[in-house]
């Protein structure tokens, strides 16, 4: 089984669709691992987006991930990595395929509603960040 992270950004958190993302998701046949809602600091954000430091839109990127609570989650399934990203669509939600929740949810490309791992190495990395291994079960 694989496992893969998923957040749901403020954005998505402040309008209320924790729920309806999740059952996507779940719809999907991925199963929820590990599940909670924090606050990510400014510090933290940075953190968790290093491999962006030297992008323009760090700043403006981790200054949103830590205006508001967030849900970060452990899912897992066959192809979870693969999937979610197919569930999630587009990072651009202009270009993000219909019935996709960027395309359902999202403001725009920085305010777009999720974000998962996008590779094996990357869920590595970012799955540790939040969660414990005693709290994925």
């Amino acid at each position: 089984m694989e496992k893969t992270l998923v957040i749901i950004k403020p954005d998505a958190v402040k309008k209320n669709l924790i729920g309806e993302i999740i059952s996507r998701f779940e719809k999907n046949g991925l199963r929820v691992a590990a599940v909670k809602k924090i606050k990510m600091t400014k510090e933290e954000a940075k953190g968790f987006y290093i491999v962006h430091k030297d992008r323009p839109f760090y700043e403006s990127l981790t200054d949103f991930m830590s205006e508001g609570p967030i849900v970060v989650m452990v899912l897992e399934g066959e192809n979870a990595i693969t999937k979610v990203r197919k569930i999630m669509g587009a990072t651009n939600p202009a270009q993000a395929e219909e019935g996709t929740i960027r395309k359902d949810f999202a403001e725009n490309i920085e305010r777009n509603a999720v974000h998962g791992s996008d590779s094996q190495q990357s869920a590595a990395y970012e799955i540790p960040y939040f969660f414990s291994a005693l709290e994925i079960l």
